[in-house]
């Protein structure tokens, strides 16, 4: 099942993890929510970071809301690679884990209970 108003897009020569993105994405924002999900590099994430919170290191994940109905979620693969480690989690897992945490942020939720709550709510669903 595919969700509407969703698009993946991969700047890299990575293969993406297999997460069911598209189920993950309607259950969190649903199906008329409008989600482009990107996957990029290391230099790109940097770019991308230092441009629009003004910090130059790449980081795992982005998040952009560009209205209530409609955002844009950037991954960085190799870095999301290297913190996965990190959180004792395996690679698809991570990335499943980073995609709610930036989807539950374009709900507009801010770090915090009711944020966590939110994120264990999707990923006791989806087993993350």
């Amino acid at each position: 099942m595919v969700a509407e108003n969703f698009t993946i897009t991969n700047t890299t020569k990575s293969t993406l993890p297999r997460v069911p993105f598209a189920l993950i994405k309607e259950k969190a924002l649903g199906k008329k929510y409008s989600l482009s999900l990107v996957f990029v590099g290391e230099k790109q994430s940097q770019n991308i970071n230092n441009t629009y919170r003004g910090k130059n290191n790449p980081t795992n994940i982005l998040s952009f809301e560009y209205d209530k109905n409609e955002g844009e979620i950037f991954i960085c693969l190799a870095k999301a690679k290297q913190d996965a480690k990190k959180f004792d989690r395996e690679f698809d897992n991570f990335i499943a884990f980073l995609f709610i945490h930036g989807l539950v942020h374009l709900k507009g939720m801010e770090h915090g209970s009711r944020m966590e709550r939110a994120e264990t709510a999707l990923r006791k669903k989806f087993g993350v």
